[in-house]
C-alpha cells in the first residue's frame, strides 16, 4: 500500500455515499452546487482530531457565508461519531469509511510517519471540492492545530 493515490486541483473529488454520525448516509454528489471541505482525521476523540474538529466547528459559520460545506471523514463507527459529535458539539456532518475505501481513493490512507515510525493508517488531509466535484486544493499531512487557520488564509476568507 505504499503507491498512494495523490489527487491534485483539476482531479475529479472522488465520489462517495457514506453513513453518517446521525444514521443518515451523505453522498458528494448531493453537495454539487457548493463548495465542500472534506476533511480526513484519524480517529474521533483524540486530542489533535478534537482540536481540529473544533476549529472547523467554531470557524463553521464564516466558511458556510463564504460557500463551504464541512464534512469530517474518519474509519470511525457511525456510533462513535455520534458520540464525537455530542462530545464536542460538533455542528456538521461526520461520515463513517469504516472499510477505508474513500480515503485511499483520496490518498488519504496509507504509510506515514508517527513519532519517527512507519505506520499505515489515516494521512490527516483536507480537500476543497468545487461546486462541480473537482478537487481545488489536496492538503495531505496537515497538522491538526492551526490547520483551519492556515485554510482560511489560503481560501482568501482571512
Amino acid at each position: 500500500m505504499t503507491d498512494n493515490v495523490r489527487l491534485s486541483a483539476g482531479d475529479a473529488a472522488p465520489d462517495f455515499t457514506l453513513p453518517t454520525d446521525t444514521g443518515d448516509s451523505l453522498s458528494l454528489k448531493d453537495l454539487r452546487g457548493r463548495k465542500v471541505v472534506l476533511y480526513a482525521y484519524p480517529a474521533a476523540m483524540t486530542p489533535g482530531c478534537t482540536k481540529q474538529a473544533c476549529d472547523f466547528r467554531d470557524s463553521l459559520a464564516s466558511l458556510q457565508a463564504a460557500g463551504y460545506e464541512v464534512v469530517g471523514i474518519s474509519p470511525d463507527k457511525p456510533a462513535k461519531l455520534a458520540k464525537f459529535r455530542e462530545n464536542d458539539a460538533i455542528t456538521f456532518p461526520l461520515v463513517s469509511d469504516e472499510d477505508k475505501s474513500v480515503l485511499i481513493a483520496y490518498g488519504a490512507f496509507g504509510e506515514k510517519q508517527l513519532y519517527g515510525k512507519t505506520v499505515t493508517g489515516v494521512i490527516r488531509s483536507t480537500f476543497v471540492i468545487d461546486e462541480n466535484g473537482a478537487i481545488e486544493h489536496a492538503l495531505y499531512n496537515v497538522k491538526a492545530t492551526g490547520h483551519v487557520a492556515k485554510l482560511r488564509r489560503d481560501l482568501g476568507l482571512d
